[in-house]
């Protein structure tokens, strides 16, 4: 589980009482700008380089109920999973992240060193995920509620974007990173990190923190393998996307999109088939090769492409794309 490092003392004031300029000054020395940034933080907007000539640009919202609470993540969390969760979804295009841009409303109240913490996260997931991408600006704002949102820049390198339109039939199917560990935490938490009245307790969490830190761990900071996307691009892989809202789930768009089906090898799913399925949020990459190709690690062969168009097949017989829903819930996994 990805741990602070050594920073500036925190500020416990609320951030209504210190102001816009004060909080910008507690913040913006704990970010790096990154190798792109021609012009950082400062100025009206930031100015980044885009050798390639194109930019890989996409955007990811959390907010405070629905995406996290503060009860079970740390405001180092936050800022960690903020970065992942964006950082993947360039990756998945096969590109290299760059730079981002973040914006955060908070309540007036909210103790500065919660933002602090924050950047922390995001200065850390960024060095750890995606070594030379930066922090190039952003806002500050207020609401009632705690909002993160990340827009996250990457350059191609030269090559052709990875799409979701790719895949052909008798690809071979693989994917890089962890399946259904973010939603076994998540299930562990709603089971044992809650008071007698259902709400999210710090304390117990944090026990569950220490038991069961690989799951836990997924769920509240995860690390997908970021370096695998530009990887997969160089093994010719013919088509990507990141994996945030379960397997199956996600794996229709990328067989609607491509006019084709995906057929999983539920032996190489692992024991809990449905979870690695259903389960959301670890944010690993699902990818189609050509057959014979070979597969840039940590990429496993779990399936292949079929002649059955948006259908999700496992072992050979039609499922249910299980998965997340902002709108409605779960409807599958350990929930």
């Amino acid at each position: 589980m990805p741990q602070p490092t050594g920073s500036a003392t925190s500020d416990d004031r609320p951030i209504g009482e210190l102001g816009e300029q004060a909080v910008l000054a507690r913040i913006l020395p704990r970010l790096e700008p990154g190798d792109a940034a021609l012009l950082g933080a400062g100025d009206d907007a930031a100015v980044v380089a885009a050798p390639d000539g194109r930019y890989v640009v996409t955007c990811d919202l959390m907010v405070h109920g629905p995406d996290f609470r503060l009860a079970w993540s740390t405001p180092f969390d936050l800022g960690w999973k903020a970065a992942a969760t964006n950082l993947t979804d360039v990756a998945a295009m096969g590109a290299r992240p760059t730079a981002l841009v973040v914006a955060i409303a908070a309540p007036r109240d909210l103790p500065v060193s919660v933002l602090e913490g924050i950047a922390d996260g995001l200065r850390e997931s960024l060095a750890a995920l995606a070594p030379g991408c930066g922090v190039v600006g952003g806002d500050l704002s207020t609401s009632s509620t705690l909002t993160i949102s990340v827009t996250a820049f990457g350059d191609l390198d030269g090559r052709a974007p990875v799409m979701r339109s790719g895949a052909r039939v008798g690809d071979v199917v693989a994917h890089a990173g962890a399946r259904g560990d973010a939603a076994r935490g998540l299930a562990l938490l709603f089971a044992e990190g809650v008071d007698a009245a259902g709400r999210p307790d710090r304390a117990l969490a944090a026990v569950l923190r220490e038991r069961d830190p690989e799951v836990v761990g997924a769920q509240l900071a995860p690390s997908p393998p970021v370096h695998a996307g530009p990887a997969a691009a160089l093994a010719g892989a013919t088509a990507m996307l990141d994996v945030s809202d379960g397997l199956a789930r996600d794996a229709r768009r990328l067989a609607e999109a491509s006019g084709v089906g995906l057929d999983f090898d539920g032996a190489a799913l692992g024991p809990e088939v449905r979870i690695a399925l259903a389960g959301a949020e670890d944010h690993g990459l699902l990818a189609t090769f050509p057959s014979g190709a070979v597969l840039p690690a940590p990429f496993e062969a779990i399936g292949r492409v079929v002649d059955a168009p948006g259908e999700i097949l496992l072992d050979g017989a039609a499922i249910d794309a299980e998965g997340w829903d902002p709108y409605a819930g779960w409807d599958g996994g350990a929930g």
